[in-house]
């Protein structure tokens, strides 16, 4: 009988240089202190390995750059900016708030079915929870459809317009629409109404939010701290500053101006060209892992 001796896998003599890289990325965004680790992918979640929302969540950067520009873009409703101000604690873990963030969307993006509808479950609990008025006496509820809408759509938006300044500049029509067809299953679930299921209505729900979007004092103290690199590490809090930028960039030119930011912004060519690279950088330092590439920011 002959035995079959298996070949010894090629030397790579840069592995140190990408765990090194790999692990401070999972670890900026997971906690180790609570046991936290990426999400493995599971075929029978809410999307699965064919949809187009496993490609776009998988890349680290353009989830981190959509993620900071959907932020940007949900605190210019001051109703959705109104419960963060009151019912968080932003301003003492802005990290750790990104973190549960980015963890829900790993969760229902790769996560088994029943893991994914207990996160659900878990965010439509703490929006009940939510409540109260603005300075000028207008009431606000987290699970209001309308306002969930915005934070949907606004999050959608910005994941894919990260995914394809830094992924798939190319991407189909058609895919983009696939993308927001998916998507439309956590909004819904969520409680958004409207739910946009195409680019399309996507873009046409957005411009009917603008007239409600205002900037005031507690919108710039956000901004101010959302975009403050505070991380020791500088290696992170240089990576952290180059995708704020970017996230500036990829904004709608009508709400950078709100912002105050330059429009175009400055050195535009220079802060893509940047990211792009630590884009590359990191699915360098991914390659050959597999599914663990794939959710390794939550």
């Amino acid at each position: 009988m002959a035995f079959a001796i298996p070949l010894p896998l090629p030397f790579d003599p840069a592995r140190p240089l990408k765990d090194a890289i790999a692990e401070r990325v999972v670890s900026f965004f997971n906690d180790r202190s609570r046991g936290e680790g990426p999400v493995i992918p599971r075929p029978d979640g809410l999307f699965g390995p064919n949809s187009v929302t496993w490609r776009v969540h998988a890349d680290v950067t353009g989830m981190m750059v959509g993620g900071i520009a959907s932020l940007l873009l949900q605190m210019l409703h001051p109703r959705v900016l109104a419960g963060v101000w009151d019912h968080s604690n932003f301003r003492a873990d802005m990290q750790g708030r990104l973190r549960r963030t980015a963890r829900f969307i790993a969760v229902t993006t790769y996560g088994g079915r029943e893991e994914a509808e207990a996160a659900i479950a878990r965010v439509r609990r703490i929006h009940e929870k939510v409540r109260g008025v603005l300075p000028d006496s207008t009431p606000y509820a987290a699970n209001e459809p309308w306002l969930l809408a915005w934070v949907h759509v606004t999050e959608s938006w910005c994941f894919l317009e990260g995914w394809r300044a830094y992924g798939e500049p190319r991407m189909s029509r058609g895919d983009q629409d696939r993308y927001f067809a998916e998507m439309a299953r956590i909004g819904a679930a969520l409680g958004a109404d409207p739910v946009p299921r195409s680019r399309r209505e996507a873009e046409r729900l957005m411009a009917r939010f603008r007239p409600e979007l205002r900037v005031d004092g507690r919108t710039r103290a956000v901004r101010d701290l959302l975009l403050r690199t505070a991380s020791e590490d500088p290696l992170i809090a240089a990576v952290q500053a180059m995708g704020n930028r970017a996230a500036i960039a990829l904004l709608p030119s009508w709400a950078r101006r709100m912002h105050g930011f330059a429009s175009p912004p400055l050195a535009l060519p220079l802060v893509q060209g940047a990211t792009y690279m630590v884009a590359e950088t990191i699915r360098w330092a991914f390659a050959g892992r597999g599914r663990e590439a794939a959710a390794a920011r939550g």
